[in-house]
């Protein structure tokens, strides 16, 4: 019995569904917590990853260990996140959080050392169709067919409005940040013919319908931002091929430059964005944050991933202004004061390093698939300026996939161990 429920999960099948079920699951978190509960969702999440276990165990004979490299800034990362549990102001839930974490995090390790990129893409791809279709046709249900709020998802019925709609992820902004993401992966899916034009345009239609009706400048910030990495890329892929490592190398520099210059000019960006009034919520909120920081500066409060909002210094921040939220609306500010500036050091250096090796990989690998997890993580870090998305759930998933898939290709150990050259998928494998 034991040994055909291995062989069942050794199947590329198995391992292709695991995969799009792991996705989907972290995807839509939010829906499936509020329809059956924490408990439930963990229970499910914790099922989920002993299949993932029995399935590692049954193919550890077919996948290249060479190539399951983990890159030890996020191993340190998530290591200081588990140590704060030991002067964590709230153990319990310091604890609870940071099993979520890992688990969420094993997830997206299983789904790096067992598919390839293209093989993610795909999965990917149907898994954001999914929501975001079910996410509009609720919408249409709420606020155009029954003209009612569905409270239980956060559907506040605006759809005949214009909008802003938040569909099955609680926000506007994550919505609009998985659109902003499907858009990416469908224009891949198309160029690599993993799914016929019939396909791939409703598939985008869908996407950029989502990211107009979310009304959100966090989100438009985040597609415009996404257009000019994917047109340096573009760029950077039609050059010799002696040419572009120092055009990639050019790019990274005004990258940092232009960090710099937004720092140093940071009022008047500020004067120019706020007509909305969302910065300036955010900037006070950041204030308020901030106010804690000092009391552990250095170590920080102790890991919490989404805010509990009946645990001090949470319960004195939520909600601000009569907006609720459950996060500090910045990845920064909010590690800074969970984890300290330790933790934010860590934080930035496995994030420097996945986005550096991607960004390299991009603009080498002949295949399209590469910029796939550079444009991915271009659009996490872009969002992590007035979202936490990258430090939990759907975002972090994504983000230890791509770090995982960049440490595999250009890793410092791969090199004090030469190792044969990994061959590209083709676009129908």
């Amino acid at each position: 019995m034991i040994g055909a429920a291995l062989e069942l999960l050794r199947s590329p099948r198995a391992t292709a569904a695991l995969t799009t079920t792991g996705a989907g699951l972290v995807a839509i978190a939010f829906t499936l917590q509020q329809v059956i509960g924490w408990p439930g969702y963990l229970a499910a999440l914790i099922v989920l990853t002993l299949l993932l276990v029995a399935s590692l165990i049954a193919r550890r004979d077919e996948i290249d260990w060479h190539w399951a490299i983990l890159p030890i800034s996020l191993l340190a990362y998530l290591g200081w996140a588990g140590l704060s549990l030991l002067w964590s102001e709230y153990q319990r839930v310091t604890l609870i959080s940071f099993s979520y974490l890992v688990l969420v995090t094993f997830v997206g390790v299983f789904i790096g050392l067992s598919r390839d990129t293209i093989q993610v893409i795909r999965s990917f791809g149907d898994v954001l169709r999914a929501v975001l279709l079910v996410s509009l046709v609720l919408e249409v249900l709420s606020g155009i067919i029954f003209d009612a709020p569905l409270a239980v998802l956060n559907i506040h019925g605006e759809l005949a409005e214009g909008g802003p709609i938040s569909g099955l992820v609680s926000t506007r902004n994550q919505l609009g940040l998985l659109a902003a993401i499907a858009v990416v992966t469908f224009a891949i899916e198309w160029r690599t013919r993993s799914v016929t034009r019939y396909v791939a345009i409703p598939s985008l239609a869908l996407a950029a319908g989502t990211i107009a009706f979310t009304r959100s400048p966090v989100v438009g910030m985040v597609t415009v931002v996404l257009l000019l990495a994917g047109a340096a890329l573009y760029g950077i892929r039609r050059l010799p091929e002696e040419r572009r490592q120092f055009a990639q190398y050019a790019i990274l520099a005004a990258l940092a430059l232009f960090a710099v210059l937004a720092w140093v000019f940071r009022a008047p960006i500020i004067a120019l964005f706020n007509a909305t009034g969302e910065l300036e919520f955010r900037l006070k909120l950041w204030q308020r944050v901030l106010d804690f920081v000092p009391v552990h500066w250095l170590e920080g409060w102790g890991w919490i991933g989404i805010w509990n909002s009946a645990s001090p210094p949470y319960s004195g921040l939520t909600p601000t202004g009569g907006r609720p939220h459950d996060s500090a609306l910045n990845a920064v500010v909010d590690l800074w004061l969970q984890v300290g500036a330790v933790g934010v050091f860590l934080f930035l250096a496995v994030v420097g390093l996945a986005f550096v090796r991607s960004w390299l990989l991009a603009g080498r690998r002949r295949s399209v698939v590469h910029t796939w997890p550079a444009l991915v993580l271009v659009a996490l870090i872009t969002v992590s300026v007035a979202e936490s998305s990258i430090l939990t759930e759907f975002g972090w998933l994504l983000f230890v996939i791509c770090a995982v898939k960049a440490s595999a290709e250009l890793s410092w150990r791969s090199a004090l161990s030469p190792r044969p050259e990994r061959p590209e998928p083709l676009p129908h494998e």
